[in-house]
C-alpha cells in the first residue's frame, strides 16, 4: 500500500527547507536571484536541508497521532518542541511565530489546549495552517461535522479564531479529496461544493469570514463577485504570513504547476513567508505527485531524513492497518 504519510511529511518538510534561507526576502529580489535548489546559510544561518517550526510542529502532531487522538498530548509535544527543541532539525528552535509563542505560554500555565489559542482578529497568522496536514489520517473516514470539530480543536491549540480554523478546514478538505486520487482541479471544485454546503447549513462562520475565502471557494454555482483562484495573476497573489494569503498562494502555486519541484519553487519565489508557503504547498504537492516525484538531491540533504521516514511509517501503519 502506498505510504501517503511519507508523501506528505517529506513534501512539506522539503518545501519548508527550500524557503528557510530566503525567508522575508521580497518577491522582487527573488526574481533577480530565484531559488532553484536546496541551499544553506541565508537569513537563519542554517545548513542546507534545514526545516523550520512549520515542519517541527507538523511532526509533533504526526507523532501524537501515531498513538491515537489526544489534544493534551498534541499540546504537550508542542511545548516540548518550544522548550526542549524536540523535533527540530538541529536541536535548536530558530523560528517561532508570535501567536504560537503566546499560545504555548498560555498552554504551559493552564494545561488546557481548548483555551490556549488566540481568538482575536490579529491572531490569524498561518501558524496552525502550516502544521495541520497530518490530521487527514485521523479524520479521513469521519463525517464532515466531526472532521470540522477536530480540525477546530487542533488549530485552536495556537490559533482559535474562526478565520484560522476555516483556513485549516478548507486545506484539509482539499487534501482529503486529493488523497482519494481526484485530479487537482476537479478536487477543488468538489471541495468548493462540500465546504460551502457545510458552512451554509451549519452557520459556523459569519458572511464576512466566509467571504474572505471567496477566491478559493468560488465556483460556477455561487454568485460571488470574484474569479476562481487559478485565474489570478502572480501580482494578485500575496505571500505574507496571513492565513488567507498563505492558503491562496499555496493552492495557486499547486494549480499553476505540473510537478512537485515546480510547485514548491513557485511558492518559495513568491517571497516573504517563504518557508511556510513552501511548506503548505509542499504538503499538497507531495500528496498529489508522491514521494518519488520529490527530487532525490533535495531529499538527500533534508535534515533527519531517516527519522522523518520512520515517523511516516509509524503514522501510516497506525491509520492504514
Amino acid at each position: 500500500m502506498k505510504n501517503k504519510a511519507l508523501d506528505i511529511l517529506m513534501g512539506l518538510s522539503v518545501g519548508d527547507a527550500l524557503g528557510v534561507p530566503v525567508e522575508f526576502q521580497s518577491r522582487y529580489s527573488l526574481s533577480l536571484k530565484p531559488v532553484t535548489s536546496m541551499a544553506g546559510n541565508g537569513i537563519h544561518s542554517q545548513p542546507a536541508g534545514t526545516w523550520s517550526d512549520d515542519s517541527s510542529l507538523a511532526f509533533c502532531l504526526a507523532e501524537s497521532l501515531c498513538k491515537g487522538y489526544d489534544l493534551k498530548d498534541i499540546g504537550k509535544l508542542f511545548l516540548k518542541w518550544k522548550n526542549e527543541a524536540y523535533w527540530t532539525a538541529h536541536e535548536e528552535v530558530f523560528d517561532i511565530g508570535i501567536a504560537t509563542s503566546c499560545a504555548l505560554e498560555a498552554l504551559k500555565l493552564s494545561n488546557n489546549p481548548y483555551t490556549s489559542g488566540g481568538r482575536a482578529e490579529e491572531d490569524n497568522g498561518n501558524g496552525s495552517l502550516m502544521r495541520i496536514l497530518p490530521i487527514i489520517f485521523l479524520v479521513k473516514d469521519l463525517p464532515i461535522e466531526k472532521r470540522f470539530q477536530i480540525i477546530k480543536d487542533v488549530s485552536g491549540i495556537t490559533h482559535a479564531h474562526t478565520r484560522s480554523v476555516l483556513g485549516c478546514f478548507i486545506y484539509v478538505e482539499y487534501a482529503l479529496i486529493l488523497m482519494k486520487g481526484e485530479e487537482k482541479y476537479k478536487a477543488l471544485s468538489m471541495v468548493q461544493e462540500t465546504v460551502n454546503q457545510f458552512l451554509n447549513a451549519n452557520a459556523i462562520a459569519s458572511e464576512k469570514e466566509m467571504g474572505l475565502y471567496n477566491r478559493i471557494l468560488q465556483n460556477d454555482t455561487i454568485p460571488y463577485d470574484c474569479s476562481p483562484i487559478d485565474s489570478y495573476f502572480e501580482a494578485e497573489i500575496f505571500s505574507s504570513g496571513y492565513v488567507v494569503h498563505t492558503l491562496e498562494a499555496s493552492i495557486w502555486c499547486f494549480l499553476k504547476t505540473s510537478n512537485y519541484a515546480e510547485s514548491v519553487l513557485k511558492a518559495v519565489n513568491l517571497g516573504k513567508d517563504t518557508d511556510t508557503t513552501g511548506c503548505v504547498t509542499g504538503g499538497l504537492a507531495g500528496l498529489y505527485y508522491g514521494y518519488e516525484n520529490i527530487p532525490e538531491d533535495w531529499k538527500n540533504v533534508i535534515a533527519k531524513r531517516k527519522e522523518i521516514e520512520e515517523l511516516a511509517d509509524r503514522l501510516n501503519k497506525k491509520h492504514h492497518p
